[in-house]
């Protein structure tokens, strides 16, 4: 995130929350960069997952979105007004032009969260190159009344189950360390676990260190190791701004 973003979006919590809440969470961000900036990567061979048995009127509507003209008013509303509109308005602009697809799960017709998907590269320098058919989902949020209620996992697997028509790579995810909600949320998700890392850019390069990894599936963990390993050259090596 540049800086530009982040002030604006400190800016726009300070006007809804005041001082001390935006104090505070500038604190915890700051204790997250520097202490608890390690991030859990998971993948999922999409081409094996197989279509849902279950009751499709049971499930949750799941909605996706390839151009912000399709969008409701309202949903758009939602999406943006949680932070800054005017920097989340722009962001969404260039996630559509890039060719991301926005994915909305709703509950008795009411928005309760959404996600990004994205193939063959991604937004942001990532840990190793995607392949051409590889997905990358990324920056998903589920609304504060919808949260505890298996929004999160419900969305993620009907992401990954629609994709599985479409797309014969990988699927990978990532979420913080510190965020055990998330991580929780996503063991109840076909995501494997595939390791850990951290990464820092300077002047377009992206820098990845990589942590030893507790536990990978048995009969991916080579696979998986010799690939990240290919991709980003080691231990913390340098791969370029995937951005471009």
């Amino acid at each position: 995130m540049s800086i530009s973003s982040s002030v604006s979006r400190g800016a726009d919590y300070f006007k809804r929350n005041g001082l001390l809440a935006t104090l505070h969470r500038a604190g915890l961000a700051a204790r997250r960069a520097l202490f608890s900036s390690r991030m859990v990567l998971f993948y999922c061979d999409v081409s094996t997952l197989k279509p849902t048995t279950a009751d499709l009127q049971s499930l949750p509507k799941v909605e996706r979105h390839t151009n912000q003209i399709d969008i409701s008013p309202h949903d758009l509303q939602e999406i943006t007004s949680f932070w800054s509109p005017k920097l989340a308005r722009r962001r969404i602009k260039e996630r559509f032009e890039l060719g991301a697809s926005l994915w909305l799960i709703k509950l008795e017709d009411k928005l309760a969260g959404y996600g990004w998907t994205l193939q063959g590269h991604t937004v942001e320098p990532h840990y190793f190159r995607l392949g051409t058919d590889d997905i990358h989902l990324f920056d998903f949020h589920v609304f504060p009344k919808y949260r505890g209620q298996g929004v999160n996992p419900s969305l993620v697997g009907s992401i990954l189950r629609s994709l599985a028509a479409e797309c014969q790579g990988r699927a990978f995810i990532e979420a913080a360390e510190w965020n055990k909600a998330q991580l929780a949320s996503l063991r109840r998700t076909p995501f494997r676990y595939c390791g850990s890392a951290r990464k820092f850019t300077f002047l377009r390069r992206t820098m990845v260190f990589w942590h030893e990894s507790k536990t990978v599936e048995r009969e991916h963990g080579k696979q998986l190791n010799q690939a990240s390993i290919a991709a980003t050259g080691g231990q913390g090596s340098g791969i370029s701004d995937l951005r471009r």
